[in-house]
């Protein structure tokens, strides 16, 4: 039995769709070293990758293409995904509880603090869930 496989070279100095301002991004450091943020579990670190894309100008393209693209997770334009689709939470695992939680926001240096009102919540800033 054969199987077929289709390569796509790419012509010199072309660049892919979306490729050529993927350096003004601002996760792309050039090390990868905010790449863990971007597909952490942990809610702190995926509150603070949201506070990175907040202020980001590729924020809508980086989002538009990741879910055409229907990325399996990660935090993508600000947004968390889960099996290509925008997921508005990941709730922490666990029964909720019946007492009502305090709101904490996160800004991207990782600087927690507690609101009382939503409308409290400062731009740049992530709201995150504490179990």
């Amino acid at each position: 039995m054969a199987t077929t496989m289709t390569i796509t070279i790419e012509k010199p100095g072309s660049v892919l769709k979306g490729a050529s301002n993927r350096t003004a991004a601002r996760c792309a450091d050039g090390n990868g070293t905010l790449t863990p943020l971007f597909f952490s579990d942990d809610n702190v670190d995926i509150a603070r990758a949201k506070a990175i894309c907040a202020r980001c100008t590729l924020r809508a393209s980086c989002l538009d293409e990741a879910l055409e693209r229907i990325e399996p997770w990660g935090v993508w334009g600000g947004e968390l995904i889960e099996d290509g689709r925008v997921v508005a939470d990941r709730r922490p695992r666990g029964r909720p509880s019946v007492l009502p939680r305090p709101i904490f926001v996160l800004d991207e240096d990782r600087t927690i603090r507690s609101i009382t009102n939503p409308a409290e919540q400062r731009p740049g800033e992530v709201v995150i869930r504490v179990a």
